[in-house]
């Protein structure tokens, strides 16, 4: 089995947690406190919420898994792991494909044959 090696590594720091109140029926702990979780990842824009327990820890796991699970989330990972993987950002790679020596132009010409632009 191949040994798993860290790529790099996600802190509380990259998350904003935001707890409230929760919605709904529940009675006077519901409308006293503040339950519901919300996390935000900074970086990628990601939110996951959870409000369905009456315990906020249980909310927090929900609410990270979510998060976790998201598209702007799973977009993002990819992104990054990308970047590591090649060493380059998608910016900096785009930049080098638009490179003059990279581009070709050509347009039709009067018979409507394609001919490169000089």
């Amino acid at each position: 089995m191949p040994k798993k090696e860290l790529v790099f590594s996600l802190t509380r720091k990259d998350f904003e947690i935001q707890f409230f109140k929760g919605s709904g029926p529940g009675g006077q702990n519901r409308n006293k406190v503040e339950t519901g979780v919300r996390i935000i990842h900074k970086e990628s824009g990601a939110v996951g919420q959870a409000e369905d327990s009456r315990e906020q820890l249980t909310n927090r796991k929900n609410a990270l898994k979510r998060l976790a699970d998201s598209p702007k989330f799973k977009l993002w990972l990819a992104k990054k792991l990308h970047e590591i993987e090649i060493g380059k950002t998608v910016e900096e790679l785009v930049d080098e494909m638009m490179e003059e020596k990279n581009i070709k132009i050509e347009c039709v010409n009067e018979n409507g044959n394609w001919e490169e632009e000089k």
